[in-house]
């Protein structure tokens, strides 16, 4: 099974991966950064002060999307629980949010870097904008993070719309819960 867990930044969802890690017959990953190609893309995209096109950093991400798709996600997906922070919702919901690309075309290009194949199961960390404040106001911004948070809940509000337009199994969790909460409703969801 193949398993995103999406969410803006600040969201919660790297901590439910890594919570959900600890389960057996499990593979957690991540994009950008889930491969060696990736890691390199992610440095590149996150932390390089080299100016680039939106174009040039649509497809960095597209590239990383392939590459990993191709190294974990194929080859576990049929007798594992591949679960990955980050996935396509991301990749289609922050070039929209950028501008310049439609859905459309966006989705498209994101079915051709995962081969046609959605994930089974998609859960999305929700968060209100007052908790994104106070979660990125003790932290240091990467590139994207820097974009401020209209930006941010834009995104959030693409994810919404391409995850209603998935076709996935969803489950929407409220980031302001307990952990032990999200766990819960995650593990309960997955069927683990």
């Amino acid at each position: 099974m193949y398993v995103l867990v999406e969410g803006i930044d600040t969201s919660g969802k790297s901590t439910l991966v890594d919570l959900l890690s600890k389960f057996p017959g499990v593979i957690t990953t991540k994009e950008p950064g889930g491969t060696q190609m990736g890691k390199e893309i992610r440095s590149l995209i996150l932390t390089s002060q080299i100016p680039r096109s939106k174009g040039a950093e649509l497809f960095l991400f597209l590239a990383d999307r392939s590459d990993h798709y191709e190294q974990i996600v194929k080859p576990n997906r049929q007798t594992q629980i591949v679960i990955s922070d980050r996935g396509y919702v991301s990749g289609i919901s922050y070039a929209m949010a950028m501008g310049g690309v439609s859905y459309d075309d966006l989705a498209r290009m994101n079915h051709l870097a995962i081969e046609g194949h959605l994930p089974e199961k998609i859960i999305m960390m929700k968060i209100d904008q007052d908790l994104l404040s106070r979660r990125l106001a003790g932290k240091k911004h990467d590139v994207v993070e820097a974009r401020g948070i209209e930006y941010q809940m834009n995104v959030q509000k693409i994810m919404e719309m391409t995850v209603s337009k998935s076709g996935s199994d969803v489950l929407f969790i409220d980031s302001d819960l307990s952990r032990e909460d999200i766990l819960e409703a995650a593990v309960k969801f997955i069927g683990l």
